[in-house]
C-alpha cells in the first residue's frame, strides 16, 4: 500500500492486522531514505540504528519467502517518498502494488501540525503518480486506488471494494482492533501514532483542513497528481 504521510495509512495497517490471515509491515524503508537523505525526523538516529538501511536487503524481505506460520497475506505500509531515485524499481512488478490518496491541501495542513515546513518531497505525491504510472502500464489498466476520505465514510464497503480488487475475501475483523501500541509498529510510534494507538476502528471523515497561507503554490504543485489517481478511485460497490 503505497500512501503519502499524514493520511490514514496506520489505521489500514491495523486493520489488516487484525485478519487472523496476515501480517504486517510498517514502512520498511523508512531507515533507508533517512541515511541516504540525511533529513532530521524525530527519533531518526534510533530508526536508523533499529532498521536495515540497505534497500537491496529490505526488498528481498518484502518479496522472498514465506510471509508466516498460517499466513498467506503481506501487507506492507510504504510512504511513497521513501522510495528514493537511486532505488531499482524491478521489485514493483513482484507485488501487488496499491495506492491510497488523500487531498494534498490536507496533507499540508495536517503534516503543519507536526512539522514546522513542508515541500512537495515531504508528501511524496509525485512518487506516487510515478509508481502507480508503472503499475498500471505493467498490469495495462488502473491499479487499486482508495481514497482515505471514502474508507472513513464507509469503511465496511470501501475495505470489501478493495478487498475484491486485489482478489482477497473481505473479511469483517479488519473494521475494529484494539487499541494500544503493536510490536509491529516502527520505531517512530511515539512520535506520531498517539491518535491510531487509541483508536479501535475507522473514524469518520473530519471537516477539510486547510494549511495556513503561503502553501498556495505547493498545493498547486501537488494537486494534478492527487487529482490524476483520484480519476482512478474504487468506489463502494466495484
Amino acid at each position: 500500500m503505497w500512501s503519502g504521510p499524514r493520511n490514514i495509512s496506520t489505521a489500514m495497517m491495523r486493520a489488516f492486522e487484525n485478519r487472523p490471515d496476515a501480517v504486517v509491515v510498517d514502512e520498511p524503508l523508512y531507515g533507508f531514505y533517512l541515511k541516504q537523505t540525511g533529513l532530521d525526523h524525530p527519533g531518526r538516529d534510533a530508526i536508523i540504528a533499529a532498521m536495515e538501511c540497505d534497500w537491496r536487503k529490505v526488498v528481498d524481505t518484502l518479496t522472498q519467502g514465506p510471509v508466516g506460520s498460517g499466513r498467506t497475506i503481506h501487507y506492507q505500509k510504504h510512504m511513497t517518498h521513501h522510495l528514493l531515485p537511486q532505488m531499482g524499481r524491478d521489485w514493483l512488478a513482484q507485488v501487488t502494488n496499491c495506492f491510497l490518496i488523500r487531498d494534498p491541501a490536507e496533507v499540508i495542513a495536517s503534516y503543519l501540525e507536526k512539522r514546522a515546513t513542508v515541500t512537495l518531497a515531504d508528501i511524496g505525491v509525485a512518487e506516487q503518480a510515478e509508481i502507480f504510472d508503472r503499475a498500471a502500464d505493467r498490469l495495462g489498466h488502473a491499479p487499486p486506488v482508495i481514497d482515505g476520505r471514502d474508507v472513513q465514510a464507509d469503511p465496511r464497503a470501501m475495505l470489501a471494494a478493495l478487498c475484491r480488487a486485489v482478489d482477497i475475501p473481505f473479511d469483517e475483523a479488519m473494521l475494529a482492533w484494539p487499541p494500544g501500541r503493536r510490536a509491529s509498529d516502527g520505531v517512530w510510534a511515539p512520535h506520531w501514532y498517539a491518535a491510531v494507538e487509541a483508536s479501535t476502528g475507522f473514524t469518520p471523515p473530519a471537516p477539510p483542513k486547510a494549511p495556513p497561507p503561503g502553501h498556495e503554490a505547493l498545493i498547486e504543485r501537488a494537486a494534478p497528481f492527487y487529482r490524476r489517481l483520484y480519476a482512478h478511485r474504487l468506489a463502494a460497490g466495484s
